[in-house]
């Protein structure tokens, strides 16, 4: 079992930054690939970006290709997730998410593990 616990969401004005964290316990955290995914009110969970359990591929998600940035600290067994230029429709429940394996997938249902969520309004 792998749990996963998120931090970091708040209520922010547009065009500001926020870092999300996303903290591991459990297995070892090196050999699960990381994604962040959202969640907004009345629609489906959708991909934002997810890292390689090495650090070394990243791969995002169009809405926020140049604005986001996901890392990675194995010796810390946590993800980031640096927000920048935040926008209205960035507003949505973010969540983490851990894959046994080195691949990245944009699909939630191949994630085996996810956290429960934190909050990301941004007002305009």
């Amino acid at each position: 079992q792998v749990q996963l616990v998120e931090s970091g969401g708040g209520l922010v004005q547009a065009g500001v930054s926020l870092r999300l964290s996303c903290a591991a316990s459990g297995r070892t955290f090196s050999n699960y690939a990381m994604g962040w995914f959202r969640q907004a009110p009345g629609k489906e969970r959708d991909f934002v970006c997810a890292i390689t359990w090495s650090g070394s591929n990243t791969y995002y998600a169009d809405s926020v290709k140049g604005r986001f940035t996901i890392s990675r600290d194995n010796a810390k067994n946590t993800v980031y997730l640096q927000m920048n230029s935040l926008k209205p429709e960035d507003t949505a429940v973010y969540y983490c998410a851990a894959r046994f394996g080195e691949p990245i997938f944009l699909e939630p249902r191949k994630y085996d593990y996810w956290g429960e969520g934190t909050q990301v309004t941004v007002s305009s």
